[in-house]
């Protein structure tokens, strides 16, 4: 069966308005939720029926001006605009390349520039690139530590590691959800997307929502065995030269118990790598 990204996009969005939203009167029962098509088309100033036709896959080649009109119907943000017009294919020739999977020696010296503070390089579909040495022992936990949205939805310890789990989850489907409008055609996302609604009935039903936020930056209530509760911020970087890597820059306020938390990990860290070198490499007697 062939997908209707945009058109479910559209519903799901018009699903969440009420006439009252956008300065409609209410008029006779209502079969679905939020706006009918008719009062987007409306609101939009363009034929209900060509509207119909993009919700229903029959027209896919909107022009930027129609795009423009709808987004303001449904009240978008600027985030949300972006992936209509990205999931329309009318972003510029040229944005569309597959992600780089690699991550530059420069880049990786970088990450480990930051010895107190975990640091990692994400791919659209939210794998782990490259890691320092804080973000390793903070993700210890994980077996593997392959994929921020395979460790919320599939690893057990993933329930207990976000301390707001619903939270976490609802935020990574969305970040995954932007990012299907980022890299459209994007091999490794689609397969992370299907083995996830197979695999978790959480993913599945969060997936149907649309919910669209970029990873910039939020806050972080995480939970590690080890050290207890941190209460970390972090913020995300656009790699210039690498198409679709983010870095990601994990924090916690000076002298606060998260920043507390994050120097004993660290220094457990360290004795732990310590003795796995001695172990390998015991001095002669």
């Amino acid at each position: 069966m062939k997908s209707n990204d945009l058109g479910d996009f559209l519903r799901a969005h018009r699903a969440r308005l009420q006439p009252g939203d956008v300065g409609l009167a209410s008029y006779g029962r209502r079969r679905v939720a939020g706006l009918r098509r008719e009062e987007v088309a409306v609101l939009a100033g363009m034929n209900a029926d060509y509207y119909a036709r993009l919700e229903q896959g029959r027209e896919s080649s909107p022009s930027a001006q129609v795009l423009d009109a709808i987004s303001g119907a449904l009240r978008m943000d600027d985030v949300t605009r972006d992936h209509l017009y990205r999931l329309a294919d009318t972003v510029p020739a040229g944005t569309q390349a597959h992600p780089q999977e690699t991550v530059s020696p420069t880049l990786r010296q970088l990450l480990d520039g930051y010895p107190h503070t975990p640091a990692f390089v994400l791919n659209p579909a939210l794998d782990l690139l490259a890691s320092n040495s804080p973000a390793d022992a903070l993700f210890s936990p994980f077996d593997p530590a392959d994929n921020l949205a395979r460790m919320v939805f599939l690893d057990p310890a993933g329930q207990r590691f976000y301390a707001r789990w619903d939270r976490a989850a609802e935020a990574t489907v969305a970040h995954l959800r932007h990012a299907t409008g980022l890299v459209p055609r994007y091999p490794r996302l689609r397969a992370l997307v299907r083995s996830l609604r197979e695999s978790s009935p959480e993913f599945a039903a969060l997936w149907t929502a649309h919910t669209i936020q970029a990873k910039n930056g939020d806050a972080k209530e995480l939970h590690h065995p080890e050290v207890g509760s941190l209460s970390l911020t972090y913020q995300s970087f656009d790699v210039r030269g690498a198409h679709a890597q983010q870095l990601v820059i994990y924090h916690a306020e000076p002298g606060s118990p998260g920043a507390q938390a994050l120097t004993l990990l660290g220094s457990l860290d360290a004795t732990r790598r310590h003795d796995q070198a001695n172990d390998r490499y015991p001095r002669a007697t």
